[in-house]
């Protein structure tokens, strides 16, 4: 494979400090920098790490098509130091696996990466396969890294280290049947052991975690690492429980999970799903119903350990924010969605920012009325105008619904209905493909990826009308506290944010005609924002693409300060970004962790390449049925 490199490449960049510059300790260093990194023999100059910066690569050519149909990597990085000098490093890129290869169990044995399992933690067969094959993923997602203050993991040389990676969905089966969503996600626990000298990471045991005590997953997307170093996942579009009679997709979920096609509540699904590793490598999953249902994509909890910043990938969709009851407990808490105040409508607008309070809940009293309650019970759902001033017209998925709630069922709405419910308490439920968000904490600034502003976010449906890209744009969001709600109550938050604007160099070109390629926008910008993560001590905020107008999607470098926006990588053509995820800090070495998911999913964008490309991509990606999880390497180990 392509991405399998030579370990001494792998080496990482070690901070020391926690400011946003990096000095070296005592403000000089006597590393020499490794020969496979890029810099050959050249010594780490004796002075003081000011700054780095990223060059960029250009955009993979059809004259090179084999760098369009891999993961490549022709960037680097420079350390600018106080005497004035600057050390570059290459990158590149390294996996732990494609999935559908069988990785290490821990225990002497293998199991297959990315498979899938049922509620009795059997795995789920492939029956249009002539051997039925396990299922197993082309769409990992959601990463986050981390450590464990003491381990008991046999096989580690260096230091324990653990990822815990989820599988968003499968495509198709064997037979070329799409089965997106008809199988519960799973989620998997990765023991790596780091080298205590180069950082690079070696996947030396792959556990799937149980998560038949949260009823299994739902379309598990992009995620984060909390503060207190557990990995938040998600589940996104859930399952309209007033139509579910009709829903065949959740029908096979409920199939494959249960064998029984009626068994699974839509209620138990679209919430926000915590997964905690043990020091053993293996982990355990708990959901929390009391952040609200909606299309949970890559959420941020700020410094205070209790203010969860939430996207909403979906049309009609808004922006919510959690206040936990207590610190690094999410079972707990007040649920708000912000109204958006415009001020100006041009390059994907601006606005001011105020919070309606939805409701204040547990977990554990949603889940028990998720339990009991159907649709019906809740609300009255029209699709056509009933001529009824009792009912209330909202926008929904695209379209507009005309609803009642049923009395003394407002909790239950506001939790369980939370996007017909948010409409109705007049959020600005008009946002469309609100995918991740993070947080730069030294600034107060949140940012939140619009992977494609849509005709939802123009037209006024729900309550925001701007001009802008439908490529997307990332915005930055201010964040303050001293805040009130609409209602006039005291918001306990120091990270409230109070206004919404993009960001100048993250917002989209739409091209009038394709170029020659096939690009719908602008190679040299982002397009379709979806994943994204700020590194503190790097000042850069890292932006991963979901496009559909990009002929290969990229990972970008954007610095905050300078205002320099770097493409670093490019994904196999046909495939999406994901698991991103910049870490600052793990025994002293930094990482930038990148996936990508459903290589070779050709789209109308791909018409001028997919003829040369796709026997490419089948020969990397197991027939297309294959994607990647790893990690971008390269960077500088520095020895003080």
């Amino acid at each position: 494979m392509t991405e399998q490199l030579d370990p001494s490449r792998r080496n990482l960049l070690k901070f020391l400090s926690s400011a946003p510059l990096l000095p070296l300790a005592g403000g000089s260093a006597t590393a020499a920098l490794l020969a496979a990194c890029g810099g050959g023999d050249t010594a780490i100059p004796a002075a003081q790490l000011m700054s780095v910066s990223f060059s960029g690569m250009a955009a993979p050519s059809l004259a090179d098509a084999p760098k369009m149909a891999t993961t490549t990597v022709a960037s680097a990085m420079q350390a600018l130091y106080s005497d004035g000098k600057t050390v570059p490093y290459k990158l590149a890129y390294q996996t732990f696996f494609i999935t559908g290869a069988q990785v290490p169990n821990g225990s002497g044995g293998t199991v297959l990466a990315g498979g899938y399992w049922d509620i009795n933690n059997k795995p789920i067969l492939d029956k249009t396969d002539a051997n039925s094959r396990q299922f197993f993923s082309d769409a990992p997602d959601g990463t986050s890294l981390l450590r464990l203050a003491s381990t008991t993991v046999p096989n580690i040389k260096g230091n324990a280290v653990f990822a815990v990676v989820q599988f968003e969905y499968t495509t198709r089966n064997v037979k070329g049947d799409s089965v997106y969503g008809m199988l519960p996600s799973p989620i998997a626990v990765l023991t790596l052991d780091q080298d205590k000298t180069t950082g690079a990471l070696t996947l030396v045991k792959y556990h799937n975690v149980d998560t038949s005590a949260a009823n299994g997953l739902w379309i598990t997307c992009g995620a984060s690492r909390s503060p207190w170093n557990t990995h938040l996942s998600s589940e996104e579009y859930e399952p309209d429980a007033s139509t579910i009679e009709k829903n065949t997709q959740f029908a096979n979920f409920s199939l494959n999970l249960y064998g029984d096609a009626t068994k699974a509540n839509p209620y138990h699904y679209g919430h926000l799903p915590e997964i905690t590793v043990n020091q053993d490598g293996t982990g355990s999953c708990k959901k929390h119903y009391c952040l609200g249902r909606i299309s949970h994509e890559l959420v941020q909890v700020m410094p205070d350990e209790r203010t969860t910043l939430m996207g909403d990938d979906a049309t009609n969709g808004g922006l919510f924010m959690f206040i936990a009851d207590k610190a690094r407990d999410l079972s707990s808490g007040t649920l708000y969605v912000a109204k958006w105040n415009q001020k100006t409508t041009d390059n994907g607008g601006s606005a001011t920012l105020t919070w309606i309070k939805l409701g204040s809940a547990t977990s554990a009293e949603i889940k028990a009325l998720a339990d009991q309650l159907k649709n019906a019970d809740i609300m009255e759902v029209k699709t056509a105008d009933p001529a009824d001033a009792s009912f209330t017209k909202i926008p929904f998925n695209g379209t507009y619904n005309w609803i009642k709630i049923k009395p003394g069922m407002e909790k239950a709405a506001a939790f369980l209905e939370t996007h017909r419910y948010a409409a109705l308490k007049g959020g600005s439920m008009g946002f469309t493909k609100m995918e991740g968000t993070t947080v730069n904490a030294k600034d107060k600034i949140a940012y939140s990826a619009i992977a494609s502003i849509g005709s939802a976010m123009t037209n006024g449906s729900g309550g925001i009308s701007i001009k802008g890209p439908s490529a997307g744009a990332v915005y930055a969001l201010n964040m303050k506290g001293g805040q009130v709600d609409t209602a006039g109550a005291a918001m306990n938050s120091e990270w409230v944010p109070v206004d919404m604007a993009a960001v100048p160099a993250l917002v989209s070109e739409d091209l009038a005609t394709p170029d020659a390629l096939g690009n719908k926008a602008n190679a040299d910008k982002v397009a379709n924002p979806d994943n994204i993560k700020f590194s503190e001590k790097l000042r850069t905020l890292f932006v991963g693409e979901d496009s559909s107008t990009h002929v290969n999607n990229f990972l970008w470098a954007y610095n905050v300060d300078t205002k320099a926006l770097t493409r670093i990588l490019s994904t196999p053509s046909g495939a999406e970004s994901t698991g991103l995820h910049a870490v600052d800090d793990i025994n002293g070495f930094a990482y930038i962790m990148s996936n990508f998911q459903h290589p070779g999913d050709w789209e109308s964008v791909h018409s001028k390449v997919q003829a040369t490309l796709d026997p490419l991509i089948r020969a990397n990606y197991r027939d297309r049925y294959g994607a990647a999880v790893g990690y971008i390497t390269g960077f500088p180990a520095l020895t003080f």
